[in-house]
């Protein structure tokens, strides 16, 4: 749960968010009602990686939806979800894009984050573990005793991975994850520092482009077919102040998911307005979905694979970190 493109994709980092736990953070951008829209703030910063994940919070900036409930959105680049959480906690940022897994082991160190809206979920081939064209890696089997490249550590990428493994009949001790940042690890693999990377796009795509990398096998198939990926969060604090806030907020993503879900071209023209993905990679990678709203089921078989898989030490209840937003004020 990076960006310079996918750089710290979804993964989103836990170890990032130490670095940024000392930062601080004033509330200056707080409006209060008063100037008809009946919001408690109406300016708001919101982190997102400039990956294709977050696309919905470009869209509804463009389209206008923000503007429509009263509310302006300033977009913050963040280096992960992790990250995010001590500039939510500090003040810096008011809503920030996650992923899953760093907000669930977040949650389950006793930090009070919720979930505010959904953003992102798997599709078959979005994150794939690829080799080079000429590998002797045929087979999950295969990698028993190889290195495979994650963008972080002990996250949604060892995750899926490990979840292949084990029907490979291996464990993540089979094999050695080391991490590197997505641009970097077809360069890596070619140059004999690692064997396979688990990547996402638009790094599957130009790795096939640039050195003929091949799939060995898309991670989000079994047990982890359709697995959501990333979500909009913010603190309990933050959630319970703003209730209005967030609602108009949740509101105007809403209607930006469903026209993502709608329209691909709609995704594909936003892109190279906030990544680093031209207009002609936009229109040839594969893209997970965009559910317009957060479902508590879908949600609890991440966390359920975290605990079977060690990433949880006890049982989460999902429900008891989603926030039901306040109807119109």
């Amino acid at each position: 749960m990076t960006r310079k493109l996918r750089c710290h994709a979804l993964a989103l980092g836990v170890t990032v968010a130490l670095a940024l736990s000392g930062c601080g953070g004033s509330d200056n951008t707080a409006t209060t009602a008063g100037n008809g829209s009946g919001l408690e703030k109406t300016t708001i910063k919101v982190g997102a990686l400039p990956v294709p994940d977050p696309v919905s919070l470009y869209i509804a900036n463009e389209k206008g939806f923000f503007k429509e409930e009263g509310l302006t959105v300033e977009p913050v680049t963040i280096t992960g979800g992790a990250a995010a959480v001590p500039m939510i906690e500090g003040g810096q940022l008011d809503i920030s894009m996650t992923n899953y897994v760093s907000t669930f082991v977040a949650a389950s160190q006793g930090k009070k984050v919720k979930l505010v809206a959904d953003m992102y979920q798997a599709a078959p081939n979005t994150f794939n573990i690829m080799v080079p064209k000429d590998s002797p890696i045929q087979t999950v089997a295969d990698l028993k005793g190889k290195t495979v490249l994650v963008n972080n550590l002990k996250n949604i990428a060892t995750l899926a991975v490990t979840t292949q493994l084990k029907v490979a009949g291996l464990t993540d001790k089979d094999v050695k994850f080391v991490e590197k940042p997505f641009p970097d690890m077809g360069n890596a693999i070619m140059s004999g520092q690692a064997d396979a990377g688990w990547l996402t796009e638009p790094f599957i795509t130009a790795t096939q482009s640039q050195h003929g990398f091949r799939k060995l096998v898309d991670t989000m198939s079994g047990q982890t077919a359709d697995l959501p990926i990333a979500g909009w969060m913010a603190t309990e604090e933050w959630a319970s102040k703003y209730p209005k806030t967030l609602a108009a907020f949740n509101r105007a993503i809403s209607k930006a998911q469903q026209l993502a879900s709608s329209d691909r071209k709609e995704i594909e023209a936003m892109l190279p307005k906030y990544t680093k993905i031209d207009a002609q990679t936009a229109s040839v990678i594969t893209l997970g979905t965009y559910p317009s709203e957060l479902n508590a089921n879908r949600l609890q078989k991440v966390a359920d694979l975290m605990q079977e898989y060690g990433y949880l030490t006890s049982p989460l209840d999902v429900k008891s970190l989603i926030v039901t937003p306040a109807s119109n004020g």
